[in-house]
């Protein structure tokens, strides 16, 4: 079952591919509701504090779950954690990516937390697009997005190789104090990206307007 959770940060609605399906599952972390809001995609689930959010703009008719603002979690892990209770093997995150930098690294930290418990994720903005991947390959298509790079997860990555792609990497070792593989691009309709030993981050991305 797919996922979709709304955070907040900036979303650029043109360059935005991903949008639920009647059978998919809709929840919002806080201030995520007016991004869910700009796309036009219906909440059922609105997770937070409303710190963010306000408590006079909480919609009627959702699902609450209600937290305490002093809290170990961020709402978008809480959100996280009600997709997964729901029975969501496959998550969609919008928004995230841009805005407050802790809570970026937090958001990309979640992606290698939920690869590692076997559920397919990915982070989107419309201006980046984030996957986590460990030991395995994943396969990127032609899309809005130019850029292509993969960033070391670990102090140290083996095995990495980047077919078609404009500047190929075969078999190359990656370090987390030396990343290199920086604004690849695709080469033609898709690419091939892998490692043999670690974890990277596979960030699509283009400039914004």
């Amino acid at each position: 079952m797919r996922a979709f959770i709304y955070t907040g940060g900036n979303v650029t609605p043109e360059f935005l591919t991903e949008h639920p399906k009647n059978d998919d599952i809709t929840i919002a972390a806080d201030s995520g509701y007016r991004n869910a809001l700009r796309l036009g995609d219906k909440v059922q689930v609105l997770v937070g504090d409303f710190d963010s959010l306000g408590e006079k703009n909480i919609p009627e008719g959702v699902e609450l779950i209600r937290l305490k603002p002093e809290k170990d979690v961020t709402d978008t892990q809480v959100a996280v954690a009600a997709a997964i209770d729901r029975g969501a093997d496959d998550i969609i995150i919008i928004g995230g990516v841009s805005g407050r930098l802790d809570h970026t690294i937090s958001n990309l930290a979640i992606l290698e937390d939920l690869y590692l418990g076997g559920i397919n994720a990915v982070i989107t903005d419309g201006i980046n697009r984030v996957r986590f991947c460990r030991n395995s390959s994943v396969l990127i298509g032609k899309s809005y997005y130019r850029y292509l790079s993969i960033i070391c997860a670990d102090e140290k990555v083996r095995g990495v190789s980047a077919d078609g792609c404009k500047y190929p990497l075969k078999n190359a070792v990656l370090e987390r104090r030396n990343q290199y593989a920086i604004s690849n691009e695709l080469s033609g309709n898709c690419a091939m990206i892998s490692v043999k030993k670690g974890g990277i981050y596979i960030i699509e991305s283009r400039d914004p307007a």
